[in-house]
């Protein structure tokens, strides 16, 4: 078990990663520190590579990576550390799917993830006003988002930030207040919660970064996000709509960049691309796969995860999503809303 110094150690140096050295030597170190613990992951990655022998891993492209199913049905948890919270995913069991939990042990470390993220791409969080489309903290206390968003509204300077899913007339309003006066606004909202204010309220927002969080998932018609985001732009006179790509199974976010089409990770996040008929092979830039993420954030719970995302690397690094594999469960924060 890590000493408490060590573990403030760990923690500093995840967020002091500086370029590709940095992060392939932290990797590698949290790699062998999970895997000389007995976990879920340990023992999924013994059965995977009987004769893996650990200290000889040169590079973060050989670290094994844990099917996020297990999150459905196992405790994905460093021994030794007490679990303090979970998150949950947002898939409802009324639709058959059963939802995955990422137990926490160090609520502050989500708290240093999103906040240093949200600094790296958009500035300071008491700068904002922030408007959510989304259910509120006490709908859904288990939601990582929710908590997230609720972390940046209690640092913005701005009065009125808060959850406003069923008041499209409240929200209204207070985007032509804040446009007046010039107040740099951040609006996150699901894909069909942004159509319906779209369509409601069209306005310009000159100041307004709006992020969408998701896509219909059954309250609308299913569109491509290059045609979601085209009618978003039309609505609010924006050059782009943003995209946050995050999940309950993980401690960090990527936003996109450019045209809100790209994403772009953090320095201790990394995404690879995984060959869809051979889960061990990497695909080769610019050609699509299931989406693998390291997230060094996730400390305590699984930094090495395949996730069920389709996606592809692009040539400046950034990589796109490109939807599902067909035989995964539904997911996304709009399924949260009963």
């Amino acid at each position: 078990m890590l000493t408490r110094p060590q573990t403030e150690e760990l923690k500093r140096r995840i967020f002091s990663i500086r370029n590709e050295e940095d992060f392939n030597s932290l990797a590698l170190e949290i790699f062998r520190l999970h895997m000389a613990c007995d976990t879920v992951y340990s023992r999924f990655v013994r059965l995977l590579h009987p004769g893996l022998e650990v200290e000889s891993l040169e590079h973060y492209r050989q670290i094994p990576f844990l099917p996020i199913e297990f999150f459905k049905t196992r405790k994905i948890v460093l021994p030794g550390f007490p679990v303090l919270d979970w998150f949950q995913s947002s898939g409802t069991t009324s639709q058959g799917a059963v939802q995955s939990r990422h137990y926490l042990c160090d609520l502050s470390l989500y708290e240093h993830c999103f906040n240093t993220a949200f600094r790296l791409f958009w500035g300071e969080p008491a700068d904002y006003a922030f408007l959510a489309l989304l259910p509120n903290y006490m709908e859904q206390p288990h939601s990582s988002l929710i908590y997230m968003m609720k972390g940046l509204m209690a640092q913005s300077r701005q009065a009125g930030s808060g959850f406003y899913l069923h008041e499209p007339d409240k929200i209204a309003g207070l985007l032509r207040q804040w446009e007046g006066k010039e107040q740099k606004t951040m609006l996150f909202g699901t894909g069909y919660a942004l159509l319906d204010l779209a369509e409601s309220c069209p306005m310009p927002l000159e100041h307004t970064i709006v992020l969408e969080t998701g896509g219909m998932k059954g309250r609308r018609r299913e569109m491509p996000k290059e045609e979601l985001h085209q009618i978003l732009r039309e609505a609010f006179g924006l050059e782009a709509v943003h995209s946050e790509y995050g999940m309950c199974e993980l401690l960090s976010q990527a936003y996109t960049v450019g045209d809100g089409l790209r994403f772009r990770c953090p320095p201790w996040m990394k995404i690879l691309i995984r060959q869809s008929q051979d889960p061990l092979r990497w695909e080769e830039e610019g050609r699509s796969g299931g989406i693998n993420v390291i997230d060094l954030g996730n400390l305590f719970s699984c930094p090495f995860i395949a996730t069920q995302d389709l996606g592809r690397i692009l040539p400046d690094g950034c990589f796109e999503v490109l939807g599902r594999f067909d035989y995964s469960d539904i997911r996304g924060c709009n399924l949260m809303i009963e």
